[in-house]
């Protein structure tokens, strides 16, 4: 991956349940040790075409750090997200660090726990190819070397 023309060090996908605590220390510490870091409170103007944005903010970046948590699997806008930063991986070597917070890899992967009843509901709203796209990209980055944290 060309580093040079990268806009980012560092794109942040994460669930707002985790904004205060893991995302802000993680945010807060790279941005002390000097990175550029993509946060989408920070980074996208109100009134913006969001998606557009944010597919620029992880092509633009060298590493996505994703932070997997249990409601993340319910959100669509990051569901589209892990498949954006997959993708680029795969086109254009965008390094990826998933981070498991407070949710088992195994349950990411194979979408079982919270993300097991998340699908459930997105099986009945959306296209099975859409479903499937995103599980695909879930079991993907899953398998990746992270880290796995415990809040309790």
């Amino acid at each position: 991956m060309d580093t040079t023309c990268s806009k980012y060090d560092v794109f942040l996908s994460f669930r707002g349940e985790t904004r205060k605590g893991i995302t802000d220390h993680l945010y807060w510490t790279l941005k002390d040790k000097k990175f550029n870091v993509f946060l989408d409170e920070d980074e996208l103007p109100r009134g913006d075409a969001i998606e557009e944005k944010l597919k620029q903010a992880i092509k633009g970046s060298r590493l996505a750090a994703i932070v997997f948590s249990k409601g993340y699997g319910r959100s669509r806008w990051c569901l589209e997200e892990v498949v954006e930063i997959m993708e680029c991986r795969r086109r254009q070597g965008l390094l990826v660090f998933p981070i498991f917070y407070d949710v088992d890899p195994s349950d990411v992967r194979h979408q079982t726990g919270s993300f097991a009843k998340a699908f459930q509901i997105h099986e009945q709203k959306f296209k099975e190819k859409e479903v499937q796209k995103w599980r695909n990209a879930l079991n993907a980055a899953a398998k990746l070397s992270g880290e796995h944290f415990n809040n309790g």
